[in-house]
């Protein structure tokens, strides 16, 4: 009885370690601003310091890759995560009557 139950166990540690195995990481996406001619540059700035809680210096950096190359990478996160913070920024950029568009893509 004792060596069967030890057997049992032993299939079962292995099957979880075989599950185990399989599980890989979630996909990150980046979290970009899109450039356009009328968002004020210290509204970009307002919202990477408080939806993606930069520094001063973070945040006037992206804006400023934003403005020259046409596009910043806000931030890396989970697909729900990324996609919240899309939405949110949107919703802020609407809401204050700016045309700031905000993306997500995968890492």
């Amino acid at each position: 009885m004792l060596k069967a139950a030890m057997s049992t166990q032993y299939k079962d540690d292995a099957q979880l370690e075989a599950s185990r195995a399989k599980t890989r990481p979630p996909s990150m996406y980046k979290v970009l601003l899109l450039n356009d001619d009328y968002t004020p540059m210290d509204f970009v700035v307002q919202i990477l310091q408080h939806f993606f809680h930069k520094n001063r210096e973070q945040a006037t950096s992206i804006m400023l890759q934003v403005h020259t190359q046409g596009r910043g990478v806000c931030g890396v996160y989970t697909k729900d995560v990324a996609a919240t913070k899309v939405e949110q920024v949107l919703q802020f950029a609407k809401a204050h009557q700016h045309p700031l568009q905000c993306v997500m893509e995968e890492n």
